[in-house]
């Protein structure tokens, strides 16, 4: 039903079944661990997830989180939180091979978002780099 991987290809992944849900989330853990204001999460049952080639590697990020990345190149993949999220694998949206088709329905963890997030609709926009 879906499928993606890392950014260098070492890590594939399969997930047979449907999302449940796809949340851009603002927390703090999120943001550190990636490296950008937020991060969209797809959830699917965790016993639908297949890694299908490589192996990624796992960093305990809280006392009940696991966040599952790239050891090659670095892309967060996927987070389990049976604490929190039983049941669930949250995979980061934007490693699915079909993202653009996945929208995100909703803002989770605003509490921890940074005061400037809110302006930067009103920012210029390029296509590409300015010239």
């Amino acid at each position: 039903m879906a499928s993606g991987g890392c950014h260098c290809g070492a890590v594939r992944y399969a997930i047979d079944a449907e999302m449940h849900h796809n949340a851009v989330c603002h927390c703090n853990d999120c943001r550190r661990s990636s490296g950008a204001i937020m991060v969209p999460w797809a959830a699917f049952p965790k016993d639908a997830l297949r890694v299908e080639s490589g192996s990624p590697t796992v960093y305990h990020s809280s006392e009940h989180g696991e966040r599952h990345f790239c050891g090659q190149c670095g892309t967060g993949l996927f987070y389990f939180n049976e604490q929190v999220l039983p049941g669930i694998v949250d995979v980061q949206a934007v490693t699915l091979d079909d993202a653009a088709e996945r929208a995100p329905q909703v803002h989770i963890q605003v509490a921890d978002s940074l005061p400037w997030e809110a302006s930067l609709d009103q920012l210029p926009r390029f296509d590409r780099y300015p010239g």
